[in-house]
């Protein structure tokens, strides 16, 4: 059990059974990150075999990451009533069991029921893992090494998934993508129990089930919202639902008010150190899910690699994740957090005017640069900004502010791929529209207005219009995705003046 703190004591320092717990801790949020993305390498194979329909398709690819986000709250809340490890040991068994019943799927319906109970048992592991360490780790210093190698955990499996998913596809069925979890959960199910303290909030109350369906149903709804107008532009259904989201947040933010025992302490939200926090972690999570978008898209359909070859061009900046973790202890001893998150989200800002020189031709190079600058410089932002979160709350309220900021993330990412597709997609359509060759059918020209894919497509199928119409898609998909990284120069600026005005601590 961790060493008990007085009012007045110096922190105590973390020993080896901490360090190794660490270790352990690393596991879930390894295959948590993976899951996110290793099935959509595996679409044309489980395509092929389950044959689903497009909304099938759809939800099989989106169910986990939206019921991952909606239930962030509620497992952080029951966490520090129940007990962190325990609830990590029950969500690492569903993720097993649910990671065997999608690999043995049989119909596009049971994939996508195991897919949601991978979400729900997803929602588990962030912030059962995070508020441990808050808990574990009580000295400054090694607290901020601890997260920096948590969020370095996340930063691999988001590098590992597409690569071992991509392996395993020429090798094997699509479902082997899913059996790479079950020996890792296993794994932190045996050293989890022996090596893992447990935590929990001595005067906790009942869980409210009202603010569980409320937190559930209003992130679900503006998450499904801002993912619509990812996939099909804005329409009625798309706002409906946002809105929906926002009333229904509205209401369970009025119902925190109300109870002794509420799953958000409404007074973080007082601190303007939080707010700044939160706000960081969903405008980074909003550029690095948005551009990655445009990224994936221009590597395959204007550079014409395959998807595993692209993966492996991403590592790089998957790398810089983990190695701009393991720089943070080091600077944090010199520089505050002011000036080192200033600092981190300034070289941020560079790596999308990197970003810039980007053209139709030979451009490898400079997006690899690019984006390991972008993510060698906003490693540190996360880092500091996590700690900043999970700190600002009392101890036995860890769960609940580690959830917080793992939504915002979540929240980010939705919303950059939403606005920032769309974004690309109006402006790519403009272009198209604008210089689209002659003599291409009705429904040529619309698949091609469409999309970059839809355009190849159509260039593959027309061979004499393929130069012209290639040169025109593909220089107007660079032009939505050079607007995108215009657009994270300005805001990472205006994020840097804000982090430095608000976080005033002495230097």
């Amino acid at each position: 059990m961790a060493r008990m703190l007085s009012a007045h004591s110096t922190p105590s320092r973390a020993g080896s059974r901490e360090w190794i717990g660490l270790a352990v801790l690393t596991l879930p949020c390894l295959v948590y990150a993976m899951d996110l993305t290793v099935l959509n390498l595996a679409v044309p194979q489980l395509t092929q075999q389950l044959k689903p329909s497009a909304a099938e398709l759809l939800w099989m690819l989106d169910i986990y990451g939206f019921l991952v986000a909606g239930a962030l709250v509620t497992m952080g809340t029951l966490g520090d009533r129940i007990g962190r490890r325990r609830l990590l040991m029950i969500g690492a068994a569903a993720f097993g069991l649910a990671s065997l019943a999608a690999a043995f799927a049989t119909s596009a319906t049971q994939l996508i029921v195991a897919r949601a109970v991978l979400g729900l048992a997803g929602a588990t592991l962030a912030p059962s893992t995070l508020s441990l360490i808050r808990n574990m780790f009580h000295d400054e210093t090694e607290r901020r090494s601890a997260i920096a190698v948590w969020i370095a955990s996340f930063s691999a499996g988001t590098a590992l998934g597409p690569v071992l998913g991509g392996l395993l596809l020429e090798h094997y069925w699509w479902g082997s993508v899913f059996l790479i979890n079950v020996p890792v959960m296993a794994l932190l199910l045996v050293l989890g129990l022996w090596l893992l303290p447990e935590y929990r909030d001595p005067a906790a109350g009942r869980l409210d089930l009202a603010s569980t369906v409320l937190s559930l149903s209003a992130v679900l709804a503006v998450i499904y919202g801002v993912k619509q107008v990812a996939s099909t532009g804005f329409s009625p259904e798309a706002l409906a639902a946002s809105l929906l989201g926002f009333a229904l947040g509205v209401v369970f933010l009025r119902r925190q008010r109300q109870l002794v025992h509420p799953f958000v302490d409404l007074a973080l939200f007082r601190r303007p150190a939080f707010r700044a926090a939160l706000l960081v972690n969903l405008s980074g999570a909003f550029f690095i899910a948005g551009i990655h978008l445009f990224v994936a898209q221009f590597l395959q359909l204007v550079l014409g690699l395959s998807p595993l070859t692209a993966a492996l061009w991403l590592l790089p900046s998957a790398l810089a994740f983990i190695l701009g973790s393991g720089v943070v202890p080091a600077l944090a001893h010199r520089w505050s957090p002011r000036r080192l998150m200033t600092a981190g989200l300034l070289l941020a800002a560079l790596g999308f005017v990197v970003l810039l020189f980007v053209g139709a031709g030979g451009s490898l190079w400079v997006v690899v640069i690019a984006l390991t600058v972008f993510s060698f410089g906003f490693t540190p932002v996360a880092s500091l900004t996590t700690d900043l979160v999970v700190t600002s709350a009392p101890a036995e309220r860890a769960g609940a502010a580690a959830a917080l900021s793992e939504t915002a993330f979540e929240f980010g990412g939705a919303l950059g791929i939403a606005l920032l597709g769309s974004l690309g997609a109006v402006l790519y359509r403009a272009r198209v529209l604008a210089a689209l060759p002659e003599g291409l059918d009705t429904e040529a020209a619309a698949a091609a207005v469409g999309t970059l894919g839809g355009a190849v497509a159509v260039a593959a199928a027309v061979p004499r219009l393929a130069d012209a119409l290639l040169a025109t898609a593909r220089q107007a998909f660079i032009d939505g995705m050079l607007a995108s990284a215009a657009l994270g120069v300005l805001c990472l600026l205006l994020l840097a003046w804000h982090v430095s005005r608000v976080l005033r601590e002495p230097d």
